[in-house]
């Protein structure tokens, strides 16, 4: 019979030993932690005096918004124009006083103007303006005039016009309303032909006369307007013919004409 036998062990077993902190060991390590504090204090108050004798930055102040000025009318002005014209009149035979009218069915009309406008007392304007026209107009006649053993015709038209007027208007913003008025020339061309004798004369005077109109006008940018006007050209009257045998007179002849433009301002 056999015994298991327990081998036991001679060696002690290990403990861990912890160290007694002594109150000398206490008050280095408070110490220790007070002057970390200290030089954390320290430190963070240097940067402070530092940053408090930076100079401060300086206040600059919003430029203040700035509106754009009103729109005003004064300054010269050029600009060109196109339309439709109209003229009229009669003419009539000295001998019998026989009178056919010479109105024309409507004719092309071009040109410039060119002027000055003053704005005042704030919305009136006040100006001057001249304008040349060409007409592409037609020779309108009378047909055929006897008299005694002759028979006679006469024809006329209006070749250009020009203006030289006041103007008054009422601005409104950048809108203008305006009357005119002033003096009007027109070029015409007028012909009396005996159809008996063959003989034939022509004019091509330029008569004087008055003009009336008004219109409206927009300036859809600060230098530029575009404008819509009517006028009436009233002329003299003219006598054409002495050396055919009779005489005609041109009576109370005229051109209406509607017409837009587009002006360049100099303000």
């Amino acid at each position: 019979m056999r015994l298991n036998l327990c081998t036991v062990s001679a060696e002690p077993p290990m403990v861990n030993i912890v160290p007694v902190e002594t109150g000398k060991g206490i008050i280095m390590r408070h110490v220790r932690l007070i002057g970390a504090s200290l030089f954390v204090l320290t430190t963070v108050m240097a940067g402070a005096a530092v940053a408090a004798d930076l100079p401060a930055r300086p206040y600059v102040k919003a430029p203040p918004v700035v509106a754009p000025p009103p729109f005003t009318w004064t300054g010269f002005y050029i600009g060109a124009n196109i339309g439709g014209a109209w003229a009229g009149g009669d003419i009539i035979n000295n001998t019998t006083g026989a009178s056919v009218g010479v109105g024309s069915s409507g004719a092309f009309i071009g040109g410039g103007q060119v002027g000055y406008n003053y704005q005042f007392a704030p919305n009136w304007v006040v100006g001057i303006e001249g304008t040349v026209d060409g007409i592409a107009s037609n020779n309108k006649g009378t047909g055929n005039i006897v008299i005694g053993p002759n028979t006679f015709n006469a024809s006329g038209r209006a070749t250009w016009d020009a203006t030289l007027a006041a103007r008054l208007g009422y601005a409104v913003d950048n809108w203008l309303f305006y009357a005119k008025g002033g003096g009007a020339w027109v070029a015409l061309d007028g012909t009396v032909n005996n159809l008996t004798t063959g003989t034939s004369i022509s004019r091509s005077p330029t008569q004087g006369g008055w003009m009336a109109g008004g219109g409206v006008e927009w300036a859809f940018a600060p230098s530029w307007s575009a404008k819509l006007e009517y006028d009436y050209l009233g002329i003299n009257g003219e006598q054409i013919g002495a050396n055919t045998g009779t005489i005609f007179t041109l009576h109370n002849p005229n051109v209406q004409q509607v017409t837009v433009g587009v002006n360049y301002l100099f303000h």
